[in-house]
């Protein structure tokens, strides 16, 4: 019977020998600034983590009734958290849940969990058989500590931080999130544009997240996204829907919170990942540790390129993908993207 701790430690599968875990795969060495070993990589089958919004009250319930080494990932995660973070997923309220402080431990931990899912599902081979990781913004981490590049416990330790800090850099100063659907980018950015115009360039707004054609999420001051969702009809724009979250996230409105996560990342051992871990930054594998502490460290106000991501992937030649963690968000943008692309949820 593994212990907690063993469990927490093979989350991800393989693990490189380099940390003394049990599994079958050991990471390639890469030299201090090598960041290439990914390079030309040919991706089959993908694991995609969603991010800050998949949560609702609920999650969790069925998958740690299922699977034991879910519910030991959980209480791993309370010790670490100091509170019972299982039944904030289960039982809300809603309220505290949508935190960002909250809300992005609870889907880091719950989408970990449903890869034991799927390890106890379809077994140990069909996590094997993933060969490249993603996640959209938050769920980045979760690839990361999926990949083996950061260990469970750190992952989550830099998850809690990063969404203290971001809801601290979002209290500080008033700002929003509103998605528009039904243009493409280049529409989007001039409507983005000429709100930031009409209410000065020290309030502006601007894309956040590409998320797929026609769908595309903006970020910015409070008045500049009250101006886009009032000229969003003028653009042609089929609706612009208010996003409930704490702030501008992916914009120059969150750099409060790059220095307490810098000094994180800088404290936390991270190794190369086993399999290539595209970037929200750049829509690239990084393979050199301080790489990926550097994109980790802007991607709190970088755009995320998640369009960018997919397409590349599907031309690529990408045939298979899992979806791993709360909701289903990830494979309506993936069908949008590729209509015939086969991708599985393993819900938490």
């Amino acid at each position: 019977m593994l212990s907690t701790a063993q469990r927490c430690a093979r989350i991800a599968g393989p693990r490189p020998l380099a940390l003394r875990r049990v599994g079958r795969v050991a990471s390639v060495q890469v030299r201090a600034g090598d960041d290439n070993k990914f390079d030309g990589f040919k991706p089959t089958v993908a694991a995609f983590f969603p991010g800050q919004g998949a949560q609702t009250v609920g999650m969790a319930k069925d998958l740690v009734a299922e699977v034991p080494a879910a519910k030991e990932l959980f209480d791993k995660a309370s010790e670490i958290l100091g509170y019972d973070l299982l039944q904030v997923c289960m039982e809300g309220p809603k309220e505290k849940l949508d935190t960002t402080a909250v809300s992005q431990p609870a889907i880091y931990v719950s989408s970990l969990a449903a890869v034991e899912k799927l390890r106890a599902t379809e077994g140990q081979a069909a996590v094997d058989a993933i060969d490249v990781a993603a996640g959209l913004s938050l769920g980045e981490y979760t690839a990361l500590a999926f990949a083996g590049a950061i260990k469970f416990e750190d992952g989550l330790k830099l998850v809690k931080l990063r969404g203290e800090s971001m809801q601290a850099a979002a209290d500080a100063k008033e700002s929003g999130m509103v998605s528009v659907i039904g243009l493409q980018s280049d529409k989007v950015k001039e409507l983005c544009e000429a709100a930031t115009s009409a209410v000065g360039a020290d309030k502006p707004v601007q894309i956040a997240n590409y998320l797929c054609p026609g769908n595309y999420a903006v970020s910015g001051s409070k008045e500049g996204c009250d101006e886009v969702v009032a000229r969003g009809k003028e653009f042609k724009a089929r609706m612009t829907v208010r996003l409930a979250v704490a702030g501008a996230f992916h914009t120059q409105y969150m750099e409060p919170a790059v220095a307490k996560l810098k000094e994180a990342l800088a404290a936390t051992e991270i190794i190369t990942p086993r399999i290539p871990v595209v970037s929200n930054v750049d829509a690239k594998p990084h393979s050199d540790p301080e790489t990926i502490r550097d994109i980790l460290s802007r991607q709190v106000t970088s755009p995320v390129l998640w369009e960018n991501t997919m397409t590349d992937l599907f031309d690529k030649g990408l045939t298979k993908s899992y979806e791993i963690g709360p909701n289903k968000v990830i494979a309506g943008i993936a069908k949008r993207i590729n209509k015939a692309h086969e991708i599985v949820n393993i819900s938490a």
